[in-house]
């Protein structure tokens, strides 16, 4: 047996113990939508051929099982709407062929924190946190390792869907509220769902590397501060929600920036800029412009230019008001005749010369 899917169905009882001895042909278990309730078997064994585990909407608690990670050939893993109370599975992150992982609408708690693993999550282009209790920062380690989110040439891909011939994968995306269902899953669709948490803090700038992300959503949440300048690289991005947060400043403009509506940013009372109603004060400076970023992006830093800028426009100005009010300083006369008195001088040899 390759597939098995009892999804959509009525099945209850507790899942039997010896569902991880999956025979070495089994790819795809999918009890998705049933009664099931009690633990997830724990012990999965090594040299398995598993693909997809798809237990999204019963009725699971526990914890993850920590022998996952004997599924190495694992590419989905959908644990959402249960009743699982436990903490971040870092763990996954060694997991080297790990693309879907959705932990949605269960009881996770505490900080994501940082892992032992160098680069985990390398693989992964859709992770669903979404409605549990996670807490702190924003975990910036695993979202700096997200490079199947980063610089995709879609020219150079073969564009199909994830899973094999006679069965492919499907996800449930929330945006805005909203639930979409993937019935398919193309490999070039990345999204980041981490919201109705409690992180707190600021966005971090890495996020502006995930290029190719299609989808962010970090609405519902306790995060402050600004949108990132560095938002402006996500040129691929089709979905935002940064709604029911604490932000502020100025909203970056142009790019995909100019396609997005208010609901992206709705009760973040301090957002200012296109497209609220709301215009920015001059004590919310906006970013610089493009111009001037490309000016400088060789590591020069354009604040300290308007600084000098500043800084000579503040001498020139004193030097003008002290010769409007002492007529001509004779200091500053000897200095003009000196040098013209030189220039002569070098005239006159170079003629005779």
């Amino acid at each position: 047996m390759v597939i098995l899917d009892l999804s959509h169905n009525n099945l209850s009882g507790m899942l039997p113990h010896c569902l991880g001895n999956f025979s070495e042909d089994l790819s795809v278990l999918n009890l998705r939508r049933n009664q099931f309730h009690g633990i997830i078997p724990q012990i999965f064994l090594n040299g398995n051929s598993i693909r997809t585990l798809d237990f999204n909407s019963n009725q699971l608690e526990g914890l993850v099982p920590r022998s996952l990670i004997m599924c190495r050939e694992l590419e989905v893993l959908d644990l959402g709407n249960n009743k699982i109370n436990d903490t971040f599975p870092h763990w996954l992150g060694a997991l080297p062929k790990l693309h879907v992982l959705v932990l949605r609408s269960n009881q996770f708690h505490g900080q994501i924190g940082f892992s032992k693993i160098k680069s985990p999550f390398m693989s992964l282009r859709i992770i669903d946190l979404a409605h549990n209790d996670f807490e702190g920062d924003l975990p910036e380690m695993y979202l700096r390792s997200l490079k199947a989110t980063m610089n995709i040439d879609e020219g150079k891909m073969t564009t199909e869907y994830m899973g094999g011939a006679y069965y492919q994968d499907s996800s449930m995306v929330t945006i805005k509220g909203l639930e979409m269902k993937f019935e398919k899953i193309l490999n070039t669709f990345t999204t980041v769902d981490l919201s109705s948490n409690k992180f707190q803090g600021e966005i971090p700038e890495c996020i502006g590397n995930l290029n190719s992300l299609r989808g962010l959503n970090l609405s519902h949440n306790d995060l402050r501060e600004h949108i990132p300048l560095s938002f402006r690289n996500l040129k691929m991005l089709e979905l935002l929600d940064l709604s029911s947060n604490k932000l502020s400043g100025f909203i970056p403009q142009g790019k995909q920036f100019d396609t997005f509506e208010n609901d992206s940013y709705y009760k973040n009372t301090g957002l200012c800029g296109f497209p609220l109603s709301k215009r920015c004060t001059t004590d919310e400076i906006p970013y610089p412009s493009q111009e001037i970023e490309a000016k400088f992006e060789s590591g020069f830093d354009w604040k300290i230019t308007l600084m000098g800028y500043g800084c000579g426009l503040v001498i020139g100005l004193s030097l003008g008001c002290l010769i409007f009010v002492s007529g001509k300083p004779e200091w500053l006369v000897w200095i003009i005749d000196k040098n013209i008195h030189k220039k002569i001088v070098r005239n006159k040899r170079s003629t005779r010369g």
